[in-house]
């Protein structure tokens, strides 16, 4: 297994989605890899967490990451959000991005999940990608 292309791939994910136009227009710039400390109010995506297994075979190293992209809003209901996560969904499902190290075979859309976050008025969507790397 190696996980030497997570940091490429996480940094291409984020260029991404900063590049994206539409996604811009629905968040003006709320992209975030880390959420800025304190609280943070209007809508914004940031990247969340990843989990990784080997796909080593044997051609060469390999990985599958499985990460998540929130989508996260203090405006009342889930249209907005859910607007914005459809605009996360389609800059990143079967992108072409090109990684610093290593290379992409593949970015596909696994799942969704909205709520509703507890004892807050806030919207979360979380987005699970998965993507398969070559090393």
């Amino acid at each position: 297994m190696s996980y030497s292309v997570g940091a490429a791939l996480q940094a291409a994910v984020y260029q991404k989605l900063v590049a994206d136009t539409a996604l811009e227009a629905l968040v003006a710039g709320a992209i975030y890899d880390s959420v800025p400390p304190g609280t943070v109010t209007g809508t914004y995506v940031s990247l969340g967490p990843e989990d990784v297994r080997d796909a080593s075979d044997q051609v060469g190293r390999g990985a599958v990451h499985e990460f998540t992209v929130s989508v996260v809003t203090d405006q009342a209901g889930f249209q907005s959000a859910k607007a914005v996560a459809s605009a996360v969904s389609d800059a990143l499902t079967d992108a072409d991005l090109v990684l610093a190290r290593g290379r992409l075979v593949g970015l596909w859309f696994l799942s969704a999940r909205a709520r509703r976050v507890e004892k807050a008025d806030i919207r979360r969507i979380d987005l699970t990608f998965r993507a398969r790397v070559e090393a």
